[in-house]
């Protein structure tokens, strides 16, 4: 791109931060001898989105191989002749350095063959998505937000793998109020299933169902789920009403209730 670059990188190791730190120290320091220049050349730190299930890289290839186009660089006709993308070496396959894995992107697009016919099969592709709007990742966060590209369910997963340091690094970037409500999806599944209970009940039942006040009260105190959230996924009214049912519970019926007793024995062991 005219002032930053797109990577799409594959890595056995957990050595993506010391290998981004000599490719864009060694980038900026060629550069500089190159110019005759001196200082900085990159003006913050790099962005890194962990990318996951779903064919989720196959969509961040075509994301990159589209930029030029969205931006306005090159028109879409001419993209297998422009020479800043791994785009052109689809097919020019003698020209591939060592490292690029061209295969990825094709098998991540449900193409085989690496060849003439897998090739423009691709670019069909990538057309298509330009016809639907250009935004292969329309179905995630955008590339400028969030701290993972995948499923719900894979953040979650992904969190829980390398806790504290995941949780920590999803709450403090873009993607904090999606894994907030990753998070409370999870407790909530968990609490359902030891209640014996389902969604379905708790939109059937009335908004002052004890259980559903014991459950968000326990949602509050332990993963600080919100009260809109819980408003709309267990259907106990407006945010304010919910407050003011559950400032009720807890003076009135928490004490004494079965159910508060259930979860608070379950999840504290």
């Amino acid at each position: 791109m005219r002032n930053h670059f797109h990577l799409a990188l594959e890595t056995s190791e957990a050595n993506l931060v010391a290998g981004m730190q000599w490719l864009q120290a060694t980038y900026a320091n060629r550069f500089n001898r190159m110019r005759g220049e001196q200082g900085h050349l990159f003006q913050g730190r790099y962005r890194a989105l962990v990318i996951g299930d779903e064919g989720a890289l196959g969509m961040v290839c075509d994301y990159i191989h589209l930029n030029p186009v969205r931006a306005g660089i090159v028109s879409l006709e001419a993209l297998a002749c422009y020479r800043f993308s791994s785009y052109w070496f689809l097919r020019h396959p003698g020209e591939r350095p060592p490292f690029l894995r061209v295969e990825s992107a094709l098998a991540e697009a449900g193409i085989t063959s690496d060849n003439s016919a897998g090739w423009t099969a691709y670019e069909q592709r990538l057309k298509a998505e330009m016809d639907r709007g250009g935004d292969p990742l329309r179905k995630y966060l955008h590339l400028d937000h969030g701290w993972a590209i995948g499923s719900d369910a894979f953040k979650a997963a992904l969190i829980a793998d390398h806790a504290p340091v995941g949780r920590a690094r999803a709450w403090t970037l873009p993607g904090a109020k999606q894994m907030r409500a990753v998070q409370w999806e999870e407790a909530l599944a968990r609490a359902l299933t030891v209640l014996k209970r389902n969604l379905e009940q708790a939109v059937r039942e009335p908004k002052s169902a004890v259980w559903k006040l014991a459950l968000a009260t326990w949602m509050k105190d332990t993963v600080h789920a919100r009260s809109n959230w819980l408003s709309e996924r267990l259907n106990l009214g407006n945010p304010t009403e919910v407050s003011r049912n559950l400032s009720r519970y807890r003076s009135q019926q928490q004490a004494k209730d079965p159910t508060w007793t259930i979860l608070t024995a379950t999840f504290s062991t």
